[in-house]
């Protein structure tokens, strides 16, 4: 006898990835999503605040900045994340370098969501915190980006 359904609908036929492989790949999309949108909503209200345009996804200057808050919000997600846990906890999780760099502070924040059963409101909890931190800089700090990154 035939099953009628060989495949989840939603599964493409030629990912020959495991069940566990395809969660874990969901997961990392679905965090870099969060990030993403977490940190384009705190560049244009910036933006707006000092009236300047919105960000424009082929400028080269607004994309370093984007890529730049990215890179301060995961390591300020990674920091807040690891306290608390415990040295089992800890030795689960690949140690992440300063230079280490976005992919695999994504993949450390992965696993911490994997394990960590509040992880999701602990992740909001972050974001509000440091969006709260970022829109508290005077506006005027060196520059276009200055509000942001202290004029760098």
């Amino acid at each position: 006898m035939t099953r009628p359904f060989g495949t989840s609908l939603r599964r493409d036929p030629g990912d020959p990835r495991g069940l566990r492989a395809r969660i874990e790949a969901v997961l990392l999309e679905r965090l870099e999503q969060a990030v993403d949108a977490a940190c384009l909503e705190l560049l244009v209200e910036a933006r707006r605040a000092r009236n300047l345009p919105p960000p424009v996804a082929d400028d080269v200057e607004d994309r370093a900045e984007f890529d730049r808050l990215v890179g301060a919000f995961l390591d300020r997600l990674e920091a807040s994340m690891r306290v608390g846990l415990g040295d089992e906890e800890r030795s689960r999780l690949a140690s992440a370098a300063p230079s280490a760099g976005t992919a695999r502070l994504l993949a450390d924040q992965a696993s911490l969501a994997r394990h960590l059963p509040d992880y999701w409101q602990r992740f909001e909890t972050v974001k509000n915190e440091f969006a709260a931190e970022q829109k508290g800089l005077p506006p005027d700090r060196g520059g276009r980006r200055g509000g942001l990154f202290g004029g760098d």
